[in-house]
């Protein structure tokens, strides 16, 4: 129980799993497990109850550069929920290997690596530089599903 100690260390709660808009299905899973890797679909960042968290809209023109850092944070402890989910206890992440950082941005907008800083700043924050480190994108686009301000997908290696 150490991540989620230091999570309760850092004042941080895990959000309940994700309640999707009345009339959404998704025929996929948040997490698929595979030989010793877990490869995580894209997050959104959510309320403690699980309902999707704003503010809502573009980055640059709705949302500013430091509440999109806040939504990537947030949308990490959406993941890590999930996670916990899937492998019963976040102690068993071995790595964090691969982070993929989508950003809606209104045209004009560049700064998404550092909107995607909220949610690497956190892993590293909890797993440290050995485990937490990880390979990132942070792109920007037209448009993200429910008007999110961002989606996060991620890959870990798991013990």
């Amino acid at each position: 129980m150490r991540i989620e100690n230091r999570l309760a260390d850092l004042g941080l709660e895990l959000p309940a799993p994700i309640q999707l808009p009345p009339g959404v299905t998704l025929p996929f899973p948040w997490v698929r497990l595979w030989n010793g890797r877990a490869f995580v679909s894209g997050h959104s960042p959510l309320h403690p109850d699980g309902s999707m968290a704003g503010p809502f809209g573009k980055v640059g023109a709705d949302v500013t550069e430091a509440q999109a850092y806040q939504a990537a944070r947030l949308t990490a402890l959406a993941m890590l929920s999930s996670l916990r989910v899937a492998l019963g206890d976040l102690d068993r992440i071995t790595a964090w290997l691969r982070v993929f950082g989508m950003v809606n941005v209104a045209p004009g907008f560049t700064a998404t690596p550092g909107v995607v800083n909220g949610f690497s700043d956190l892993i590293l924050e909890l797993w440290g530089p050995d485990a937490g480190t990880h390979a990132r994108s942070a792109v920007g686009l037209a448009e993200l599903p429910f008007r999110i301000p961002v989606e996060i997908e991620a890959e870990v290696a798991y013990e």
